[in-house]
């Protein structure tokens, strides 16, 4: 639990009022102050663990509770919503946000539930892709349980030692009688991977890479071993729609999957040692690139954070076609955006080559915020055909001096590129690099 999870005065005022009891009738009960319980309850001063164990003991007071903004997606989840362009003009930061939060948790959970099932044209269930990534973000990305079973696992495999492929291979061998077979193109036309259980086969297209295959085999092996808890996870996400369910189930069984091949304490000593080294990240552990970046806005256990980043892909047109806020605080850019200025977009044309970048800007946001920014291209590989991405790799300036790719970067905000709100509504007539008009006016799916 966080220090900010402890400031829990609302939560303590409504257990009080539930059990009729005065101030100076819990202090008593609790051996502390009726002064300091005060100071608790108008959030002035943290719930210490000593009174918690006393509150739960004594009130059989459910400690999750305090967590009860996660629901909403916490203080990034409000601010995604007063994002909305029907607040620009109240000019709305993000500490007043955390003020709402932290002062009002019910009333901001209703006008959450309020927003979100008023939306024009975007009500629940009619926007899968957008309803299933938004119960990603409520957990920031981060599974605890999935990923502790995906780390005892890959030690049971030992998959430090050896290799990766036929340490998997032999698991799903046997302990669930299926062989990996790759198959020609033309044999499972649009595939990537088809399960056969009349011929007990993971059919693996030939057009997929060696990271590729091996993460098809670490994902067959989730969703068979981790069965029951992904249908926990997507049945507790209570979506409204299959398609929004099945969405939230793909994700969560790649999550699965990258933290087999990338488990979680091995990755995040190999990043402090390293400063992040994307390139030496990706050879330690056999994966690509986007593999690595998506794997990277997830480290936030309890205790071992690692450091917040946001991911995103874009597609030739200027699309973005993903987008992995984590616990970065990034917010998912709304009515199109584009800027042909970050580097995203400049990848595209210097195959493979790695970009850094540090930019300012904020969605929807009161004040533009600075980040520091990697991206490259990669190949998409399918069934039939190749198709190239832009991956961005992003986390706020501030922590940025610990990576290795910024050596030599100016973290100066004042030196930073501003790209303001995205082409669409930008307007700025004396723009260096504006967008062309087919990505600027480019249709929404």
């Amino acid at each position: 639990m966080t220090d900010s999870a402890l400031l829990a005065g609302p939560s303590l005022r409504r257990l009080r009022k539930r059990e009729g009891l005065t101030q100076a009738a819990m202090a008593a009960s609790l051996g502390i102050s009726p002064s300091y319980l005060n100071l608790i309850e108008r959030n002035q001063r943290p719930l210490s663990a000593r009174v918690l164990v006393q509150v739960i003991e004594r009130y059989d007071f459910d400690p999750r509770s305090l967590r009860e903004d996660e629901a909403i997606g916490g203080v990034d989840g409000l601010i995604r919503r007063m994002a909305d362009k029907r607040f620009a003009d109240l000019g709305i930061d993000r500490e007043e946000v955390q003020e709402f939060l932290s002062a009002a948790p019910q009333a901001a959970a209703a006008f959450a539930r309020l927003y979100d099932n008023s939306q024009p044209g975007s009500a629940r269930g009619e926007d899968p892709a957008n309803e299933a990534r938004e119960a990603v973000e409520r957990w920031q990305n981060h599974f605890a349980d999935l990923d502790h079973a995906a780390e005892d696992l890959a030690d049971e495999l030992r998959l430090s030692r050896g290799d990766i492929s036929i340490a998997l291979t032999e698991r799903l061998r046997e302990k669930h009688r299926l062989s990996v077979r790759v198959m020609p193109a033309e044999v499972i036309p649009g595939l990537v991977q088809r399960l056969d259980l009349h011929a007990r086969q993971l059919q693996l297209s030939e057009m997929l890479g060696g990271a590729a295959r091996r993460f098809q085999i670490a994902r067959q092996i989730a969703s068979i071993e981790q069965r029951e808890d992904i249908d926990t996870l997507v049945a507790g996400a209570k979506l409204s729609s299959p398609e929004a369910r099945d969405r939230f189930r793909e994700h969560v069984t790649d999550y699965i999957a990258a933290a087999l091949l990338m488990p979680y304490r091995r990755l995040l000593r190999a990043c402090e040692q390293t400063g992040y080294d994307l390139a030496v990240l990706q050879r330690r552990f056999a994966v690509s690139f986007d593999q690595l970046a998506e794997r990277l806005t997830t480290l936030q256990r309890v205790g071992e954070r690692g450091l917040p980043f946001f991911s995103a892909r874009f597609g030739r047109t200027g699309r973005m076609v993903h987008f992995s806020a984590g616990a970065s605080g990034a917010i998912y850019p709304l009515d199109g955006a584009r800027w042909p200025a970050w580097a995203p977009y400049a990848a595209f044309e210097s195959r493979g080559t790695m970009f850094m970048q540090a930019v300012t800007f904020g969605e929807g946001e009161a004040a533009s915020r600075h980040w520091f920014t990697i991206a490259r291209t990669i190949e998409v590989d399918g069934a039939a055909c190749s198709a190239r991405r832009s991956v961005v790799l992003g986390l706020e300036a501030r922590f940025a001096g610990e990576l290795a790719h910024a050596r030599g970067i100016s973290l100066d905000r004042q030196d930073a590129v501003p790209l303001g709100v995205g082409c669409p509504r930008c307007g700025r007539a004396d723009c260096l690099t504006p967008a062309p008009p087919r990505l600027a006016g480019a249709p929404r799916n």
